[in-house]
């Protein structure tokens, strides 16, 4: 018996949505949180549609719309005001919820909070910092000291390092970091509007080789300006408030239209652990993956890490499942992180660019290729490419939204099936309606087995289909998840 299931280091974002999915399935959790307060200020500005989904399954659905404002478009400028990219967001997009969300990070952790707080079965240790990570082969024991520097040891069957960029766990593990080496400083600057102000398209990236600039929405009556040092430029004079109004200036931000709230400089990475598991101890956000803003995925991939893992815990401490299907995990979401990061970077290589005659180089290259096109519409979401996976049409793709879809198992059918063994996972079984009989039909199928973190697990046709693709599930749910 053990103090705990689960012991999560770290309770921003990532951990707090962690918690709350083990614990919405029964799991006793213990968050051992360093920081005594809450983290008052933000830094993720936004969450894409997919996340949204997957934070509506945490429980706090019904209120992400009082901390939010949907984002009506993200273009690329040239220092002229020429459009080098164009994407069009919907209110209504293909998981449900808008295609962009910009919040206010502090309310979603807030609105994270409370829902933990109403759950049994969560222990949020604030002031406690994580100095010591022992791995035995029945369980782990997590030593942390509070503010008066007194340790506490606690005992779980999993620990998952949540802890952010500057990660105890992972520093513990001692696992290696392939880093691309693609970092820039920027002035961040966020601000409250004194009085509503619309901004059309909401995000904007403004190419200038005189200074790369960002526009971003931020939530409800709040925005970000961020500002990139320029070669040569003393990052202590860059980093002062004075500096930052200067910048936000010719955007019609003063001291009398809006409140600084924060003007500081950070530097962004690109680089990911290239092992999540040791052992018992694993690592998910911030801890696993470090990524360039520009395509705005990095909280996005953190709340995918958890939502995936999560499922499979879960499976695990109940005994449904043998503990290699966490092995999964791992494979599964570095490869979809590495891929977030790489496409941020390239979005980096466009934006980063301070010398005036390869700007006009690249601009003339991007116009060309677009002349005459329409604004773009957000790609789908990532595919799964390997790992817990059945080898058939479909898998691994993200489902659209559709009534009864998620967030555990689901089985999307027109076949008639009854399995223990899909009910002993709490399978939901829905009809096709609209939106999911085309989605079938697409892959020619009349099943589609869905994952609890709606990636399809993998489709079927006919009856004998049907029940193949349950045993697999089965399979592999009760055996080691073979190497790919």
């Amino acid at each position: 018996m053990t103090d705990a299931d689960v012991v999560i280091v770290g309770n921003g974002p990532i951990g707090a949505t962690l918690s709350v999915l083990l614990a919405q399935r029964g799991r006793r959790v213990t968050v051992l949180e360093r920081r005594p307060r809450p983290y008052k200020l933000p830094r993720a500005t936004s969450f894409d549609g997919e996340t949204a989904r997957l934070l509506a399954a945490t429980g706090i659905g019904g209120d992400l719309g009082a901390i939010t404002a949907p984002a009506n478009g993200y273009q690329w400028q040239t220092a002229d005001g020429r459009t080098l990219l164009d994407i069009a967001f919907s209110t209504t997009g293909r998981y449900g919820w808008p295609d962009a969300n910009t919040m206010h990070q502090p309310a979603l952790e807030e609105l994270l909070a409370a829902r933990a707080k109403a759950l049994p079965g969560i222990t949020v240790l604030r002031g406690h910092e994580v100095v010591a990570i022992a791995d035995g082969e029945s369980h782990v024991e997590v030593t942390a000291v509070d503010e008066d520097e007194v340790p506490r040891t606690i005992s779980a069957r999993w620990v998952v390092g949540c802890d952010g960029a500057n990660s105890f766990v992972r520093e513990h593990l001692d696992v290696p970091v392939t880093d691309l080496g693609f970092s820039y400083e920027w002035l961040l600057c966020d601000v409250r509007l004194n009085e509503p102000r619309e901004f059309v398209p909401t995000n904007v990236q403004i190419c200038d080789p005189a200074r790369p600039t960002t526009l971003v929405g931020s939530g409800p009556g709040r925005r970000r300006w961020e500002f990139m040092r320029l070669p040569g430029e003393s990052a202590a004079e860059l980093n002062k408030d004075e500096t930052a109004w200067r910048l936000m200036a010719p955007f019609g931000v003063t001291p009398e239209t809006a409140t600084l709230l924060r003007s500081t400089t950070y530097i962004f990475q690109a680089r990911w652990a290239d092992r999540w598991r040791v052992g018992h101890v694993l690592l998910a956000g911030d801890a696993a993956h470090l990524m360039p803003p520009f395509a705005g995925q990095g909280m996005c991939s953190g709340i995918r890490d958890v939502t995936n893992l999560a499922w499979k815990l879960d499976l695990v401490l109940g005994g449904l499942a043998d503990e290699s299907i966490v092995d999964s995990y791992g494979e599964e979401r570095r490869e979809a992180a590495k891929e977030a990061i790489l496409a941020s970077v390239q979005l980096g290589r466009v934006i980063c660019v301070t010398d005036p005659a390869a700007a006009a180089e690249r601009d003339e290259t991007v116009l060309a290729n677009r002349r005459g096109k329409p604004a773009g519409r957000p790609e789908p979401a990532s595919p799964l490419t390997g790992g817990l996976l059945h080898e058939s049409p479909g898998a691994g793709v993200v489902v659209p939204h559709g009534p009864g879809v998620g967030p555990g198992f689901v089985l999307i059918t027109t076949e008639e099936h009854d399995s223990s063994f899909l009910a002993s996972l709490g399978t939901q079984v829905v009809q096709p309606d609209d939106v999911l009989r085309p989605f079938l039909a697409r892959y020619g199928a009349t099943s589609v087995l869905v994952r609890p973190d709606y990636h399809v697990f993998g489709t079927a046709s006919g009856p004998q289909g049907l029940e193949d693709l349950v045993n697999e599930l089965r399979n592999l749910l009760q055996a080691p998840v073979p190497a790919r």
